[in-house]
């Protein structure tokens, strides 16, 4: 059994094995963390799952009352937190920009997370900063993927960003990547949120490489079903290309395997053999 809890709304998933427990999508369950157990939405009701998953950490229970009200202090003074820190950061004159805020109530600590395009003397504000929210206070920068991930927002492709969500690790993205997916080297088409190159052209890499190695390569000469013809486009994701026909200039698209030589040789061969021992025998 699994299910799938998120700490806010629309955030990331994090899996649990329920236990005994039988919580409600939108139900308040327990997580246990480091700091101990956090509240926390039941997004994915319990459920079986035909992969053998381990190790997930187990749900603590629903939460009650004085959970909630807990959960929602701590809220309150992550909020408190968040408006005092800018307002000091204006009045130090530094160039910061607060991302995002974690409070521990058990050990009156803040963590404020910020940006800044490098690095910055914050001592005297830390010390504000401890005086103000009366806790003590760590400051600590992060970079622009972390920086789009904690905040969240919507992709190019008109979703939640991938780091918001699922994406648990930030692997290195290269503009060799694009290339070999025949895309613009504009900042404006391949960047994210973040600024930098979008983390899918790196899992989704793979396919196009696969698929330059496949399917034929454009300025071939080919033959199709509607003629001899030359390539002049791919598309990796519908596995087809586009031919312009030697007659006439026109173009057509067709399956890349129809095509492709190999293929091709494979089908007169097999396909030949099959329907002459699919045919029936003379009496």
């Amino acid at each position: 059994m699994i299910m799938a809890v998120s700490f806010t709304r629309y955030g990331r998933l994090y899996y649990l094995d329920p236990g005994e427990h039988t919580p409600k999508v939108g139900d308040k369950v327990l997580v246990p963390t480091d700091a101990g157990p956090e509240v926390a939405e039941c997004v994915w009701a319990p459920q079986w799952t035909s992969e053998e998953v381990g190790g997930l950490p187990l749900c603590a229970g629903i939460a009650d009352e004085e959970h909630l009200a807990r959960d929602e202090g701590n809220k309150r003074r992550r909020a408190e937190a968040r408006s005092v820190s800018k307002r000091l950061i204006k009045r130090h004159e530094l160039p910061m920009k607060v991302v995002g805020v974690d409070y521990l109530d058990s050990d009156n600590v803040y963590t404020v997370y910020f940006s800044a395009p490098h690095r910055v003397d914050f001592r005297a504000l830390v010390r504000d900063l401890a005086r103000n929210l009366r806790a003590r206070v760590e400051l600590r920068q992060i970079g622009p993927r972390d920086e789009a991930r904690l905040q969240g927002s919507i992709g190019p492709c008109g979703r939640d960003l991938c780091c918001a969500t699922f994406l648990k690790d930030f692997e290195p993205v290269s503009v060799r990547m694009a290339k070999d997916q025949d895309l613009p080297v504009n900042p404006l088409r391949i960047a994210g949120a973040c600024g930098r190159l979008m983390c899918c052209l790196k899992y989704e890499h793979p396919l196009y490489v696969n698929a330059n190695n496949k399917m034929p390569r454009v300025g071939l000469k080919v033959d199709t079903p509607e003629g001899p013809g030359t390539v002049v486009g791919r598309n990796v994701p519908s596995d087809s290309v586009t031919v312009r026909l030697d007659e006439g200039g026109r173009r057509c698209a067709c399956p890349s395997a129809s095509v492709c030589s190999p293929r091709k040789q494979h089908d007169t061969m097999y396909g030949e053999a099959a329907t002459a021992a699919d045919a029936p025998g003379e009496e």
